[in-house]
């Protein structure tokens, strides 16, 4: 007697069948997205035009003068102390919920307010992102910070990544840029991307973003670059990136312009002692070093070690933890016909994001 139509037959046939199915249906899926990953792509022209607001207040800059200057990775005020991040030996995608994250902007438009610096430069600022729940944070901030125009230079453009579990979802962010003085022309430079496909579809597509402002009775302009580097790369990224800098900065100085480069750079500067910040795991996230040989002899490297300028983000910041990992990643390259007259890594402790505050005074030279 045949078994071919007995229950248990039946029930294999179609348990196997729902299987095949449901890795046909899988299969689909993963072929859709990635085919309108791949058509929405953010693909950056190597250099464009950003919009740029200036208020009726703002002020112009003569030979003499003295500038303040801030840069801050935010965080996309989504990093506070009690976060951590899975790509960092983590575990969170997203470790605030969003009355945290409103709390976060908010401490950080307070402090930026009351610091009043004449330029900003800010990294990791959400437009609309499902990890800050859709908060337009550079509106926001700009809004706030009404004394000053605004540049915000896109770096981060993804309709949707399916990583991890719960996936990171729609990315919309970049890097803002806010001045007391008047700008007169505004660039986004487009860095090279170390990830090829598909890796790249969920990566950033970091960029410069350059704030030119003329100086009175005089042809020169000061030049101002917002950045943030690779991070993620297995160093070529970096060294891809810096070299650019390095090759449109020195262009720059050799026009006669006066340019102070600052931001994020994932990199320590080879001149810095980082001796208080030693790796105290292998299997931590590690920063890269800018050697400062790869650029010319007119260029000077500001970063204050005294105080760290980012933490690890493997766990939730403890500051009694001897163990815990630190970093000197933010400052800036400044040309040598401007005076560093301080460099001052301001000491938040990593209250509403992962970095410190990094401030510089330079005076144009007569």
């Amino acid at each position: 007697m045949g078994t071919s139509n007995s229950p248990v037959a039946a029930t294999l046939k179609a348990i196997f069948k729902f299987i095949f199915l449901l890795l046909i249906a899988i299969i689909l899926f993963v072929v859709i997205l990635f085919g309108i990953l791949t058509l929405t792509e953010y693909k950056p022209e190597s250099e464009e035009t950003l919009e740029y607001t200036n208020r009726d207040t703002m002020k112009s800059l003569s030979i003499g003068d003295s500038v303040d200057i801030l840069t801050w990775n935010v965080g996309y005020c989504g990093l506070s102390k009690t976060a951590d991040f899975f790509m960092d030996g983590g575990t969170s995608v997203r470790s605030q919920d969003e009355d945290s994250v409103s709390n976060n902007l908010e401490a950080i438009g307070s402090f930026l307010e009351e610091k009043d610096a004449d330029m900003l430069f800010l990294q990791e600022v959400d437009h609309d992102c499902t990890r800050t729940y859709g908060i337009p944070e550079d509106t926001i901030l700009e809004e706030r910070l009404s004394s000053y125009g605004s540049v915000f230079a896109k770096n981060f453009d993804v309709l949707y990544i399916p990583y991890p579990i719960p996936p990171m979802g729609h990315m919309d962010a970049g890097i803002l840029t806010l001045s007391k003085y008047e700008v007169s022309d505004a660039t986004r430079i487009q860095l090279p991307c170390p990830f090829s496909w598909p890796y790249r579809l969920g990566n950033l597509k970091r960029c410069l973003s350059v704030s030119r402002v003329g100086i009175e009775n005089s042809d020169k302009e000061f030049v101002f670059v917002n950045l943030h580097l690779e991070a993620y790369d297995d160093g070529e990224g970096k060294a891809a990136q810096t070299a650019q800098l390095a090759g449109f900065i020195q262009a720059e100085y050799e026009k006669g312009n006066y340019v102070v480069a600052g931001g994020d750079f994932n990199q320590t500067f080879s001149s810095v002692d980082t001796s208080a910040y030693p790796l105290q795991n292998e299997g931590l996230w590690m920063c890269g070093t800018l050697n400062e040989e790869d650029f010319a002899s007119n260029w000077q490297f500001a970063m204050d070690n005294s105080t760290p300028t980012c933490r690890s983000l493997d766990r939730a910041y403890d500051a009694t933890d001897d163990t815990f990992q630190f970093y000197m990643i933010d400052g800036f390259i400044v040309s040598d016909n401007l005076t560093i007259n301080s460099i001052e890594t301001i000491d938040k402790g990593f209250e509403n994001t992962d970095h410190n505050p990094v401030e510089i005074n330079v005076t144009i030279k007569e």
